[in-house]
């Protein structure tokens, strides 16, 4: 019962800090757009269930992801393990537990890529704004 509380509680603290965020003066003086935030995050959201889709698909024909660990064992993968793996993988954590083999390694690396460069357009785009605005 009180690991529910104290869950409740970090899932209540981290949703304040997330509107204190976006409720605070100077984030509207940044003059980032809210829309393009949302853009970012559900194009972001929708690439990593696409990704964990094509991993779990992928794992119907051959073992695409192992443990990182002396056993090697091939990961018995269900959607949620897939979405994991995704999740990690377009964040570019990569905490190693798991590790893609076959063609699976491919994907990875090009989901990864994509985790780097839709952010970085993402802020190169909202700084030309600015600049264009202040000329």
């Amino acid at each position: 019962m009180l690991n529910l509380i104290l869950l409740g509680l970090g899932v209540l603290f981290i949703l304040a800090n997330l509107i204190y965020f976006f409720r605070q003066g100077r984030f509207k003086e940044s003059k980032v757009h809210t829309g393009l935030l949302l853009k970012l995050f559900f194009t972001l959201t929708g690439i990593t269930i696409g990704f964990a889709f094509l991993y779990y698909v992928l794992s119907f024909q051959e073992t695409v992801l192992r443990i990182n660990d002396p056993t090697d064992q091939a990961v018995d993968i269900t959607f949620l393990e897939s979405l994991y793996f995704s999740g990690v993988t377009i964040l570019s954590v990569g905490y190693g537990d798991y590790v893609p083999v076959g063609s699976a390694r491919f994907f990875a690396l090009l989901q990864a890529a994509l985790g780097l460069l839709i952010p970085s357009a993402f802020f190169l785009t909202v700084l030309g704004e600015k600049i264009q605005k202040k000329e």
